[in-house]
């Protein structure tokens, strides 16, 4: 039977469903101009070439939904935007011969991932492949440590001039106006009020996105394909704090002012110590690598070891202190869990930090205690995100890459500008 046109454009978006794309919400859309709906098609279509590359114009139609001549017009766009290229020419049993398609490895971006002490820097390209990535530590006074973090990415820069950098992706250990993109609330970086993206996008001459580490990992998560069919998950980010991130129906979801999933920062025990935010006895308070870290030494009374990596690297030498350590912040993150699917009941829950290097210790305490709090029926499945120390960097990466299209609607750059802009870099 023959598909309608209107059915096969709208086969697109369900499509896409499947890899946990973003989805549109009727209940609040306007109807949409055929400029916005070619950009959304042309994620749709980026999208597929990424997951499937190589892959051919004849394949793009028949995977989207899309009539082919909306699929050759937006291939023409991407390769003159620099996205994709073309490859080999395949010839089948019939037909004309096919040109593959594939992501532009000579496209990159750089990720930078901020923390409290350090920050880590690094350079990404559209396949989610690291070509370079250095910790160097931070200032405290927010300007001082911008400087110097744009003193290294310019060193990257220099490093790769053969590569089109097209732009910033950051990550931060607290949440951002969705209007200012300024920090919100970073309790444990103590940067509020401080406009980064500003900041770096005067010294770097690049477009830079700015998001809360947890929303990041998440999306790293979609965006190479890892939630593929998972419609509703919520991510955990343990570090020197605890962030959280919530998909909902394919959505990323962060509230009217950007602060849903802040789950970290409810209390669990009322005489618990004090927390950043000004509370106490909050979750991340028991859960968190600085709770660890906290505990360690407690129990030790060894006060030289300094970061959650050595204290992970004593505990898989089966250090007594260290696991008990670890084992107790794998209790609270586990309780704490109740939290999350009490409010949320995903199908999915995924840790990332540096806790997964210890995963199998980790993973039966958590378990357990998750099950223990389910109000009703069994515990959503369990799992970890990614890399714990290169998350963060590719939520960073995929934040900017995902927000590509948005940025070109709202600054109506020409596809000549856009080149310009590139051959400067």
């Amino acid at each position: 039977m023959k598909t309608s046109p209107g059915k096969r454009e709208t086969n697109a978006s369900v499509s896409m469903q499947q890899y946990g794309i973003r989805r549109i919400d009727l209940s609040s859309a306007q109807l949409a101009s055929s400029e916005m709906a070619r950009d959304i098609n042309r994620d749709i279509v980026l999208e597929f070439i990424r997951f499937r590359q190589p892959v051919s114009r004849v394949d793009l139609s028949r995977l989207s939904g899309l009539q082919p001549s909306t699929i050759s017009a937006i291939v023409e766009d991407l390769i003159d935007e620099g996205w994709i290229k073309e490859g080999a020419i395949v010839r089948g049993g019939r037909g004309r011969p096919s040109t593959m398609l594939s992501v532009n490895e000579d496209l990159v971006t750089l990720a930078l991932d901020i923390r409290p002490n350090q920050a880590i820097v690094a350079v990404v390209d559209l396949s989610g492949r690291f070509l370079s990535h250095e910790t160097i530590p931070t200032a405290t006074a927010p300007d001082a440590a911008v400087a110097k973090l744009v003193r290294k990415m310019n060193v990257l820069r220099s490093q790769h001039k053969e590569k089109t950098f097209e732009g910033i992706g950051v990550s931060v250990p607290g949440r951002v106006d969705p209007i200012t993109h300024r920090l919100l609330m970073a309790p444990n970086l103590k940067w509020d009020g401080f406009d980064i993206k500003s900041a770096l996008e005067k010294e770097m001459d690049l477009q830079v996105e700015i998001d809360n580490d947890a929303n990041a990992c998440l999306l790293s998560e979609l965006w190479f394909g890892r939630l593929e069919g998972v419609r509703n998950a919520v991510l955990i980010a343990v570090s020197e704090g605890l962030g959280t991130a919530i998909l909902a129906g394919g959505q990323l979801h962060s509230g009217f002012n950007g602060l849903a999933g802040e789950f970290g920062h409810i209390p669990i025990d009322p005489r618990g110590p004090l927390c950043g935010c000004g509370q106490r006895g909050c979750w991340e308070m028991f859960a968190s690598s600085r709770a660890a870290l906290k505990t360690y030494r407690k129990i030790s009374g060894n006060l030289q070891v300094k970061d959650v990596q050595s204290l992970l690297k004593l505990a898989q030498d089966k250090d007594p202190a260290a696991l008990k350590a670890i084992k107790a912040q794998a209790t609270a993150l586990g309780r704490g869990l109740r939290l999350v699917t009490a409010a949320l009941s995903p199908e999915r829950i995924l840790i990332t930090g540096e806790i997964t290097s210890c995963w199998d210790t980790v993973s039966p305490i958590v378990q357990a205690e998750l099950q223990a709090g389910m109000l009703a029926g069994s515990a959503p499945q369990l799992t970890t995100a990614g890399d714990g120390y290169l998350a963060r960097l590719s939520g960073s990466a995929a934040l900017l890459m995902q927000r590509h299209s948005r940025y070109h609607r709202s600054t109506h750059v020409s596809r000549t500008t856009k080149r310009e802009r590139r051959s400067k870099a």
